[in-house]
C-alpha cells in the first residue's frame, strides 16, 4: 500500500498545503498582528484552535517551514511574506528553539540577498551571528546540533561577505573578525577585481534548492545544472551590474568634486556611459538599503550637477563598544573556568 501511494510523498504541493493549513487552523498571522499592536489574544482573533498553545506553536513554526520551502523553490518574495509579522528578537516565540531561530534568520537573510535588499541581510546576519557567538557553548553541549549550527555559521559568513561588498555598512567588530578569519582571502580577491570569487561564495552560502516538479529528463526544465545553476545565473546577472561600482566608488572617495570627463578618462569609458554608471550606483544604493534601520547605507554619497559630480563623504565614526563587549564576554568565560577549577574538590590520596 505504501508503494501505491509513494508518488504523493513529499510532493511540493502536498507539503505546502499541509503547512498552510496548519497556519490557518490557529490564525497565527492574526495572532502575530495582535501581538504587534499589544492587544490581548482572544478567541475572536485566534479562533477555537488558536487558543490552545499546541496549535499556536505548530502554526508559528509552520511559518518558518514555509519560509524555508519557498526559499528552496526560489520564490523569495513569497518566502518573506510568510514572516511579514514575525519579529526576529531574542525574546520572541522563535527563541524557544534556538536552532529554529538560526535557521529562520539564515533563510530570511538569503531571501533578502536575492531580492537585493543587502542592508536587511546584513542587519539579520549581524544579529544572529552575535547570538551564536554568545551561545556557542550551549550548542557544543548538544553534539547532534553542533555540526549543523557550525555549517549555518559558515554559510552566513559567506553570504555576509557578499552583502557587505555590494552594500558597505559598518559591521560589528566580532562579526568583522569572523569574516576576516573565514573569508578574508576571498574578500581581498574581490577587491582586486576577481569576479569569479562571487561564484565560490554563493555556492558556499546558498541552500540546496529544490525543483517544484520531478522530471525524468535531467536537462529540463532548469538545464543541466538544475535549480542551483538557475539561481546562480540570476545572482551573476546582479554581479555583472555591480561590476564597475566598487571601482567607481574608489575614485569618488578621492575627490569632493570631479568633472564627468575626467572620471570617464579614469574609467576608460565614454561620458554617457559614466552617467549611466553613476545613475546605476544611485539606484543600487537605494535598493540595497531595503528596510534596514541603519541610515549609513553607503560610505559615500554624491549628486550630479550638469557635467560635475559633487561628492559628500559620509565617514562613519568607529564604535568601540562591540570590541569591549567581546572582551568582557571572554573575561566572564575565563572567570567561570577559573572558579569551576577552584571549586572542584580535591580528593586526598589514601595512604596505605
Amino acid at each position: 500500500m505504501l508503494r501505491d501511494d509513494e508518488d504523493n510523498v513529499w510532493k511540493v504541493t502536498a507539503v505546502l498545503n499541509i503547512l498552510l493549513q496548519l497556519t490557518e487552523k490557529c490564525n497565527i498571522n492574526q495572532q502575530l498582528i495582535a501581538m504587534e499592536r499589544g492587544e490581548p489574544i482572544t478567541e475572536d482573533i485566534a479562533g477555537e484552535f488558536g487558543m490552545k498553545p499546541i496549535y499556536t506553536m505548530t502554526g508559528f513554526f509552520s511559518l518558518v517551514g514555509l519560509l524555508r520551502l519557498y526559499c528552496l523553490l526560489g520564490d523569495y518574495h513569497m518566502a518573506l511574506s510568510c514572516i511579514e509579522h514575525v519579529q526576529f528578537k531574542d525574546k520572541d516565540m522563535m527563541a524557544l528553539v534556538p536552532a529554529c531561530q538560526i535557521t529562520a534568520n539564515y533563510y530570511a537573510g538569503f531571501a533578502y540577498l536575492m531580492i537585493r535588499k543587502y542592508g536587511n541581510t546584513i542587519q539579520l546576519y549581524q544579529h544572529i551571528l552575535g547570538y551564536m557567538q554568545r551561545t556557542k557553548q550551549f550548542f557544543q553541549n548538544r553534539s547532534f546540533q553542533a555540526d549543523d549550527i557550525n555549517k549555518k555559521n559558515e554559510q552566513m559568513l559567506a553570504l555576509l561577505a557578499i552583502a557587505s561588498t555590494f552594500c558597505p555598512l559598518r559591521l560589528d567588530e566580532s562579526v568583522n573578525i569572523q569574516i576576516k578569519e573565514k573569508q578574508g582571502d576571498k574578500v581581498a580577491r574581490i577587491q582586486h577585481g576577481d569576479m569569479a570569487v562571487y561564484d565560490d561564495l554563493f555556492f558556499s552560502g546558498c541552500p540546496k534548492f529544490l525543483s517544484p516538479v520531478v522530471s525524468e529528463n535531467p536537462t529540463s526544465p532548469f538545464g543541466s545544472s538544475g535549480p542551483r545553476g538557475l539561481q546562480l545565473q540570476v545572482f551573476k546577472a546582479e554581479v555583472e551590474q555591480q561590476r564597475l561600482i566598487p571601482t567607481l566608488r574608489s575614485f569618488l572617495k578621492l575627490y569632493t568634486s570631479i568633472p564627468i570627463s575626467k572620471l570617464a578618462k579614469f574609467l576608460d569609458m565614454h561620458e554617457n556611459e559614466v552617467r549611466c554608471c553613476l545613475m546605476a550606483f544611485k539606484h543600487k544604493k537605494e535598493v540595497a538599503k531595503g528596510d534596514s534601520t541603519d541610515q549609513t547605507t553607503m560610505d559615500i554619497d554624491f549628486y550630479v550637477d550638469k557635467d560635475m559630480v559633487h561628492i559628500s563623504d559620509t565617514k562613519i565614526a568607529r564604535h568601540y563598544g562591540d570590541y569591549y563587549v567581546q572582551q568582557v564576554l571572554k573575561l566572564k568565560d575565563s572567570n567561570k573556568l577559573i572558579l569551576g577549577a577552584a571549586l572542584t574538590p580535591v580528593v586526598p590520596a589514601n595512604n596505605a
